[in-house]
């Protein structure tokens, strides 16, 4: 089953808001079994957007539309859906009865403007929103539509394509994709398939990595396909398989997982999440023990990576962001002669900061970073990209060294990432 998504938005084109509703939707549709043939992005233009859905029903099973479905002069979608299919707005009831719902539960009254949110064109399935004022819309195409559209393509009269409209709010999109849309998808369409693994590869550079797995990789069987997905400092390596058996799959791919652990097995340091943070917090809930950050020169970026994930006060402490050297002092212990006699990025502060977060958050391991993430700072002995970095455990303080490339967010980046290899490393040697 092939899929096109057409976003739509002048705030898209111009940058003003990040496209999140394509990835989103691309790794649901997919995760279901569904190829996505070709993502748009239009801006909120009638003859735009009609030419773009015309392009991708051409080639399409299914088309799946974002934005343009509020109450305002600038949101045309269901105006440009009623010249296509020749049909004209209707008020729905149910539609209405759910933007009622909405607005009293806000304690807002229902505006006449708002009102129009309940109108959709006649032609349409109307498929109510949970979560939002803009339903959403499914139109069947049929073989009579198609011919109206393309008078110079001899169409089967077994044709049978399917159009929805969406709301572009992220999680309305979502709820509605997970809920409502997909499983009818998967009602009309057969779909195969499909299982996905990924693998963490860190300490390897992508074009090595890519040489020293080639020979495996070039004997992948033809229904598995391999992505690389670089990312600073480590790679996302993503099988996906497809086929009749999910099952049969499975097994599939555990055999050339052998293979790949074979060439690269030193590199690899976790399965099946998708960031080296997520794997630090399995690994950290499945040991039973608790960590702890120190951070300087990431700023807290450590503590936040891991925070942003479901779960982390099972096993995360807290975190300290000991920028300036007082702080250092105050809030981690840190010496005042170490940090004369050594400065900031020295082993021995990132030692002290590690022991001191571990000892003062109560934490059976800490992180501790500080170094130079540019662009200005460097020196000669100590030149932007340099780290210190240490990890406090119950039995030892280990430090070390680490020059990164990149700029300042890069660097930070890599920083994090390097950290978080670290403590996976630390705690497997528990």
């Amino acid at each position: 089953m092939i899929v096109s998504i057409i976003n739509i938005g002048d705030e898209l084109l111009i940058g003003q808001v990040v496209n999140t509703n394509a990835s989103k939707m691309s790794r649901m549709l997919v995760e279901s079994g569904m190829e996505v043939h070709r993502v748009y992005t239009v801006g909120d233009n009638g003859r735009d957007i009609a030419a773009a859905i015309k392009e991708a029903v051409a080639g399409s099973d299914a088309v799946l539309l974002t934005g343009g479905l509020g109450p305002t002069k600038d949101d045309i979608t269901k105006h440009v859906l009623c010249e296509l299919f020749d049909s004209k707005l209707y008020e729905n009831s149910e539609a209405l009865d759910n933007v009622k719902r909405i607005f009293k539960a806000r304690g807002f009254e229902l505006t006449p403007i708002n009102r129009q949110q309940s109108w959709v064109p006649e032609c349409c399935e109307m498929i109510n929103n949970d979560v939002g004022t803009a339903p959403a819309m499914l139109f069947d195409i049929g073989c009579s539509q198609m011919q109206s559209w393309f008078p110079e393509v001899e169409v089967s009269p077994s044709v049978s394509k399917v159009l929805v409209s969406m709301p572009g709010v992220p999680s309305e999109m979502e709820y509605l994709m997970r809920h409502r849309i997909i499983p009818c998808l998967k009602l009309r369409f057969e779909t195969e398939a499909i299982v996905n693994k990924n693998v963490i590869v860190h300490g390897i550079g992508e074009s090595f990595l890519s040489d020293l797995i080639e020979p495996w990789e070039l004997a992948l069987p033809s229904n598995i396909k391999l992505a690389y997905l670089p990312d600073a400092g480590m790679v996302k390596l993503r099988l996906t398989a497809r086929g009749s058996s999910e099952a049969q799959l499975r097994e599939q791919i555990a055999k050339e997982m052998v293979g790949l652990y074979d060439l690269a097995g030193q590199y690899i340091v976790g399965e099946d999440v998708e960031s080296l943070p997520e794997l630090v917090a399995c690994q950290f809930v499945q040991a039973g023990v608790t960590l702890a950050t120190a951070e300087s020169c990431t700023g807290g970026a450590i503590a936040t990576c891991l925070t942003a994930l479901p779960g982390a006060s099972e096993y995360f402490k807290g975190g300290i962001v000991a920028y300036s050297n007082e702080v250092k002092q105050s809030a981690l212990g840190v010496g005042a002669d170490t940090l004369h006699c050594h400065g900031a990025v020295s082993e021995a502060t990132v030692r002290e900061m590690a022991e001191g977060a571990r000892c003062r958050l109560g934490a059976d391991y800490a992180v501790a970073t500080s170094g130079i993430a540019g662009p200005g700072g460097g020196t000669d002995s100590k030149p932007v990209g340099t780290v210190w970095m240490a990890v406090a455990s119950p039995t030892e303080t280990e430090a070390r060294l680490f020059h990164f490339n990149g700029q300042r967010q890069q660097i930070i980046n890599r920083t994090v990432h390097s950290a978080c290899a670290w403590l996976l490393h630390a705690v497997k040697k528990k």
